[in-house]
């Protein structure tokens, strides 16, 4: 699922959620998508320098909520059709892969000029002031909360958060939402980065978050 939206100055107008077959129909998009902030892995660390910088940063920014950022694996995950010990893949990662399979096949370096990786909570944390959460997303009152902080900063939200798509629960439009957000602070260079210095995977790809 995409959610984008024109973006005129200081003014943001969301178009309705869209399904994708595949990442790779999202890149081929005409016209191009601008910038992208994806919930996916885009820089995988070698099994010796794992976990990454920016997962251990972002999970201590956001203190108890920390834990909805998971811990990319690392690029031994993708050596072999069964993932080795030492490829750090958690039972929702495992789940995941076949998501990260198809971002890991069309990423390259030149690509990280439109498409960024991020998080739906670290999202939720810049809206709501840079201060975390109380609430799951799981949780009727996490999706109040999360809908509040949307419709504080983000006008016509609504066409988002009330778009009637055949298996997307509610909770996914609510990060879809605010991965957008984020894919816009990107645009006019207002994101910020963890970490603050750059780090690199050993196929020259930037390992960071954006929010």
């Amino acid at each position: 699922m995409v959610v984008s939206a024109k973006v005129i100055g200081a003014t943001v107008a969301p178009e309705p959620p869209r399904l994708f077959t595949s990442f790779a129909d999202v890149l081929d998009e005409r016209p191009s998508f601008e910038a992208l902030v994806v919930n996916a892995p885009v820089g995988y660390p070698d099994a010796d320098h794992w976990p990454r910088t920016c997962d251990r940063e972002a999970r201590a920014l956001l203190g108890r909520r920390g834990i909805a950022v998971r811990y990319a694996p690392s690029r031994q995950v993708f050596d072999t059709d069964v993932a080795p010990p030492d490829a750090h893949l958690d039972a929702v990662s495992a789940w995941l892969l076949p998501r990260y399979r198809e971002v890991v096949a069309e990423m390259s370096p030149y690509r990280q000029r439109v498409v960024f990786e991020g998080n739906p909570e670290l999202s939720f944390y810049q809206l709501n002031g840079d201060q975390p959460l109380r609430w799951s997303k799981r949780l009727e009152t996490g999706q109040v909360e999360r809908r509040l902080a949307l419709e504080r900063r983000l006008q016509w939200v609504d066409k988002i958060l009330d778009a009637d798509l055949e298996g997307v629960p509610e909770k996914h439009l609510l990060d879809a939402a605010a991965l957008m957000w984020s894919a816009r602070r990107v645009l006019v260079h207002a994101a910020k980065r963890l970490p603050a210095d750059p780090e690199w995977d050993g196929e020259g790809l930037r390992m960071e978050l954006v929010y």
